[in-house]
């Protein structure tokens, strides 16, 4: 039978082979350890689960009153929505909110858990913010959990909302290939392993694949869903010489970038190569030329998200799956004189 006794910090000290007073300079980053110390530490609080003493007297009261956002990283317009649709509606259900951003390593690598059970009610995690070990352990102890523009393992039935991000490429694509006969678009995909960014490519592929265009990978490049690294992507291709008629960037800050290095190149937007993006973030209307993108409700999907959370918070039961459906939104990037949309 598995033991409930939960770890002490003596413990920790007497698995990592180590005093009490060298697990809390770890922990605690107040003095220099050597780094072999170190990670045998680092190895002993992930093995035994060790929460610090503070953490688990606010455990074992079981309620915190609040619930908890883990992002890769708060950067670019694309979260301004996303944390202001979770914000609101958190406040509306009455609770407090925490949120932490992943992406940079907390100073030594110590594997703290600084939003889970011991601080929060529950959890609502963006893609690519938590190892899928962490997230196999929250699931193993019931706790709540929602999971934001993620699919969960299949072994695991957390809930997530989402977009539709496959199909809303695909119209992008089709009007790009149907109305404006563009033939050699390149695509600026998102980080690797990005799910969103995965389900774009394949409504990408989708699109020429129907229209019997054949898929040339150089016109597949890496936009990162950022402005300055879309730039330098297209400045590249340009001088290396690749022929395109269309820019589908997976969302429109690396449109901005994009923009940005066609037109230093002198490319004229879009009477020379036409221009889209994803999101319809706030400014995508106000570029020049107007973006053409796709709406995705972010806003709506972080609202939603917490509403999810707070009746599984409340024992309610769920629907494991939201996806909010997106549409396209025709502007003058594309070569249409007309803004209107479908």
């Amino acid at each position: 039978m598995k033991s409930t006794i939960r770890p002490t910090i003596a413990i920790v000290a007497h698995k990592a082979e180590v005093s009490i007073a060298t697990v809390s300079r770890v922990l605690n980053g107040t003095a220099p350890v050597d780094e072999a110390t170190a990670a045998r530490v680092r190895s002993a609080v992930a093995d035994l689960n060790y929460l610090p003493q503070a953490a688990a007297r606010t455990l074992a009261s079981r309620r915190t009153n609040t619930l908890g956002l883990l992002l890769p990283e708060i950067s670019g317009f694309f979260f301004q929505p996303l944390l202001r649709g979770v914000e609101s509606a958190t406040s509306e259900a009455g609770y407090d909110l925490m949120v932490h951003t992943t992406h940079k390593p907390l100073p030594g690598g110590i594997p703290r858990r600084p939003l889970a059970e011991h601080n929060t009610d529950g959890l609502l995690i963006f893609t690519d913010s938590v190892r899928l070990r962490e997230l196999n352990r929250l699931s193993s102890i019931n706790f709540p959990v929602v999971l934001l523009h993620q699919t969960p393992p299949k072994a695991l039935g957390i809930p997530y909302v989402t977009i539709e991000n496959r199909s809303g490429a695909r119209k992008l694509v089709e009007h790009l290939i149907t109305i404006h006969h563009c033939r050699r678009i390149l695509f600026l995909r998102g980080p690797d392993g990005h799910e969103d960014s995965r389900l774009r490519e394949n409504g990408y592929r989708d699109a020429l694949k129907a229209h019997n265009l054949s898929l040339d990978s150089s016109l597949i490049k890496k936009g990162g869903f950022n402005r300055d690294e879309a730039r330098a992507t297209v400045e590249k291709i340009l001088l290396d010489g690749l022929d395109f008629d269309a820019v589908f960037c997976g969302d429109d800050d690396s449109a901005v970038g994009a923009l940005q290095a066609l037109r230093q190149a002198g490319k004229k937007i879009p009477e020379g190569i036409a221009l889209v993006g994803f999101d319809d973030q706030e400014f995508a209307s106000t570029t020049t030329p107007p973006l053409t993108t796709v709406r995705a409700p972010t806003e709506q999907v972080g609202r939603d998200a917490v509403r999810m959370l707070v009746n599984l918070i409340q024992g309610q039961n769920v629907a494991l799956r939201l996806v909010h459906p997106t549409e396209l939104v025709i502007r003058e990037s594309c070569g249409c004189n007309l803004v209107k949309r479908r």
